[in-house]
């Protein structure tokens, strides 16, 4: 747990410490990564560990409760940034997307093992690749494509964008259909390394490059500010997704604990990723993500001695 917080703290610091010392440079290079992890890695751990998901039983039916919590969350974003906030629409789109996206993969596998062991590694990892990964390129990218400014101005135009920006979305479906001979044991292995591994600190250098290089002229925005938005962000995210599933989870069938602790992880840095790409207030974002980060984090260092 030490060792996920020290990783977290690290990364954003490298990324604020990168973009206050490089600037452009910096934040160019981040595009770059993102690119890198949007073209390159994700699909490569997407494939080969969907590749090798079985699902029945309550396993395979706690990630539907997912898909119903985050709908009724996510259209609770929308309506309190369209009616209550009445934010700006590349806002209400970085609203939707930092209550709907997850941080299940940066930081839920880490945090997963961390907290419940290894052994509940399995349906986290189920829980990343079905749910959060079909939100993110399913959702996600649909509300970037209908929301942003960077995706053009016809449906036709955002239509296309949405197909087009969307690679490891094609990954998720191949590695749904694919025989497990076409992903060996060893290569999986390597996946699940580089998702555990690897994506929480690319992820928080990201978050530390965008916190500093959205922050308003001439002023430091770290802590950032805790508005309205936020203050919505982190309840969807961190209070009502989860109750919803285990509220859910009572009505129906249990879920593993795995599943209830991936509901519960913070606003997700693939936020910053659909931003990037399409458009969205960025700002919205990555303010969302540090507080919903830093609270989630404070929570599990407090439940982490009692389990």
């Amino acid at each position: 747990m030490a060792l996920v917080v020290a990783a977290i703290i690290a990364s954003t610091g490298l990324g604020m410490l990168g973009e206050r010392r490089y600037g452009a440079a910096a934040v160019a290079f981040s595009r770059r990564l993102i690119h890198a992890l949007v073209y390159g890695l994700l699909p490569f751990i997407v494939f080969f560990i969907s590749a090798r998901l079985h699902l029945g039983g309550g396993v395979g039916f706690g990630l539907i409760l997912g898909f119903a919590e985050l709908a009724v969350v996510g259209t609770a974003a929308y309506l309190a940034g369209t009616r209550l906030l009445r934010l700006p629409r590349p806002a209400v789109g970085s609203l939707v997307c930092v209550v709907i996206l997850a941080n299940t993969g940066y930081l839920g596998i880490p945090l997963t093992a961390a907290l419940l062991g290894h052994d509940a590694l399995a349906p986290a990892i189920a829980w990343d690749t079905v749910v959060s990964q079909t939100m993110l390129y399913v959702v996600g990218f649909a509300v970037g494509a209908a929301f942003g400014t960077r995706a053009g101005e016809r449906p036709r135009d955002r239509i296309v964008a949405f197909f087009t920006r969307n690679p490891v979305l094609y990954a998720l479906l191949l590695g749904l259909i694919a025989p497990d001979a076409l992903a060996p044991q060893a290569i999986v292995d390597v996946a699940e390394a580089l998702a555990v591994y690897t994506l929480l600190p690319l992820g928080f250098f990201l978050v530390g490059v965008t916190l500093m290089s959205e922050r308003d002229e001439g002023r430091l925005s770290f802590p950032p500010p805790f508005t309205a938005a936020v203050g919505v962000a982190v309840g969807l995210r961190l209070v009502v997704a989860p109750a919803l599933l285990v509220a859910f989870s009572a009505a129906t069938i249990s879920v593993p604990d795995a599943y209830v602790l991936q509901a519960a992880m913070p606003s997700g840095i693939n936020s910053l990723v659909v931003g990037h790409l399409y458009g969205l207030d960025l700002r919205t974002a990555s303010d969302a993500i540090a507080w919903s980060t830093a609270i989630a984090l404070a929570a599990a260092l407090i439940v982490a001695p009692l389990l």
